[in-house]
């Protein structure tokens, strides 16, 4: 199916505070009642779960939930009334409470005239002993650059209890910034088609990506743990802006902030508490921070500690040893801090096996290899040149070349590593953000502190993107052979990740699709590694 979006009907529905078309080319839906994008559920507890769908109306409309043992809903076991808000653009959510650990449950909305929405599947948490417990983890979906092939491989499996999307969920860009033109695959257009800023925008980005089938069916199937990254928002967001905010052009930070935060509460099945954990029985606990708007420290830039410096070698370790260094640096601010080391505190005295911190990054150290300089094409700007030879200079001072990632904040990230080893955590880091597959040993003073399972992307391009005249296997070889805590890498292939918990081991599979160029859910492969417990190590299964 062409998932292409008519725009004329998008605007006017937006205007109309209708909202998006849930299947394209069905411009009757915006004149009747309808359930527009169907239906999702997150956050899960042992005994609730948090219900959402959208219901298209002319003012505010009255929903019945109901949820159920089974899909032809004979028993029903619990729900509630909502009220689809016009002034939340149609959307409902509902936390139905009463249920049981560990259990499938079935559950649909009913509007007052009798429609129903699509049945969705959900599954509340376990408690006590758990054997075994399935993750999918997805990141870095920007929907031009292709279909969401990740999403509708995962939503066919059968072994997967939750969904963990680590953010950048929708891309803000308008249609000739990223991708290009000339990379944008046909019939996956969005709107707006101008870069979002207002309240509009960002609820009519959302519309379109939610518009999409496999996103939709991966919803109706499984619960999602979902936390915002950057472009949520606008790229390379910390706490008073943005790479990609121009206050001069685009207005006030903190107004763009709050609108593309309400219009995620909105659209996504998500409660309104910043960072949270979860618990899986005696299995796991699972941290979501937010290391992105709530306390992060602005961004450092190589370009900054070489401006007006002569000497570049010297200028790189005053840069290392003053600014990068700095302890008051921060991801997450220091109240979060202070919330996940109570976190740690609780999760290993309970006797919990796993601590699993689900976040949006990669905490990995990660140097620009020496010879990677030669990877730029021979045709790129003078300014890709540059920065290739200064990211080398870099990694032989030792620092690394993404100071977006946990990378940019050492002192931080120490910080963090340093209380998992002092609470015996058994650490299990899982990311996103970079649109490449890693697998790291984390290492704090020497010693093992946990490993990471950070995700590729779903359709954003990785490094192939950058250095297209070098072998994929090149740039994973020289990537390992330069950083010690590199276990694993692919930066070519795009996919998601699952994850099977046990008492004894986590085993994760990157998972890489055939194309992303077409619809379909073949793949090209999967790589498997693994952790055991109290081993803190990646090991090749």
């Amino acid at each position: 199916m062409t998932l292409t979006i008519d725009r004329r009907l998008l605007v006017k529905a937006s205007l109309l505070g209708l909202g998006a078309l849930a299947i394209p080319g069905t411009a009757a839906i915006l004149a009747a009642r309808a359930f527009t994008h169907g239906v999702a559920s997150g956050e899960p507890g042992p005994t609730s779960v948090l219900l959402w769908t959208r219901h298209v109306a002319a003012n505010d409309s009255r929903l019945q939930c109901e949820v159920a043992d089974d899909a032809a809903f004979t028993h029903i076991v619990g729900g509630g009334a909502v009220t689809a808000r016009g002034d939340a653009d149609h959307t409902a959510k509902l936390v139905v409470t009463g249920l049981k650990p560990g259990r499938w449950y079935f559950y649909r909305f009913i509007a007052e005239d009798g429609t129903k929405s699509p049945v969705g599947r959900t599954r509340t948490l376990p408690v006590g002993n758990v054997g075994h417990f399935g993750i999918g983890l997805f990141s870095c979906s920007n929907m031009p650059f292709g279909w969401f092939n990740a999403y509708g491989h995962a939503a066919a499996r059968n072994d997967l209890d939750l969904l963990i999307h680590v953010g950048d969920y929708i891309y803000e860009y308008g249609g000739d910034t990223y991708p290009a033109p000339k990379d944008r695959v046909p019939g996956r257009e969005v709107q707006p088609g101008h870069e979002i800023l207002t309240l509009a925008d960002y609820r009519l980005r959302h519309a379109a990506y939610r518009a999409d089938p496999d996103l939709q069916a991966l919803h109706q199937r499984f619960p999602m743990i979902a936390q915002w990254d950057d472009h949520e928002i606008a790229n390379d967001s910390w706490e008073g802006g943005a790479q990609n905010h121009q206050p001069a052009t685009e207005g006030d930070w903190a107004t763009r902030k709050a609108i593309a935060e309400r219009v995620y509460r909105e659209w996504m099945p998500v409660s309104d508490r910043t960072y949270d954990s979860f618990q899986i029985g005696t299995l796991a606990t699972i941290f979501r921070p937010e290391t992105r708007i709530t306390g992060r420290t602005k961004q450092l830039e190589l370009a900054g500690a070489l401006a007006g410096r002569a000497d570049i070698d010297r200028a790189l370790i005053d840069f290392r040893d003053g600014p990068w260094s700095a302890p008051e640096r921060t991801l997450m601010g220091m109240q979060q801090e202070r919330w996940l080391d109570g976190e740690f505190d609780r999760s290993t005295a309970s006797g919990t096996r796993w601590q699993v911190l689900a976040q949006q990054i990669v905490m990995g150290s990660m140097r620009f290899p020496a010879d990677a300089a030669d990877w730029i094409p021979t045709n790129a700007p003078d300014a890709a040149r540059r920065r290739a030879v200064a990211l080398t200079a870099a990694s032989k001072a030792g620092l690394p070349f993404n100071m977006d990632a946990w990378d940019g904040y050492p002192a931080a990230r120490s910080r963090l590593l340093r209380k998992a080893q002092a609470t015996g955590s058994n650490l299990v880091v899982l990311s996103g953000d970079s649109h490449n597959a890693w697998g790291n040993n984390l290492v704090e003073d020497g010693r093992p502190a946990g490993v990471e399972f950070a995700g590729h992307s779903v359709t954003s391009p990785g490094f192939e993107n950058y250095f297209p005249q070098t072998a994929a296997a090149d740039v994973a070889r020289a990537l390992r052979a330069t950083n010690p805590g590199l276990m694993f890498t692919d930066t070519s292939r795009r996919g998601y990740v699952s994850l099977a918990i046990t008492p004894d081991e986590v085993v994760g599979d990157w998972h890489f699709v055939d194309s992303i160029r077409t619809r379909g859910t073949v793949l090209a492969g999967s790589h498997r590694m693994r952790v055991a417990m109290n081993r803190r190590v990646l090991q090749e299964s």
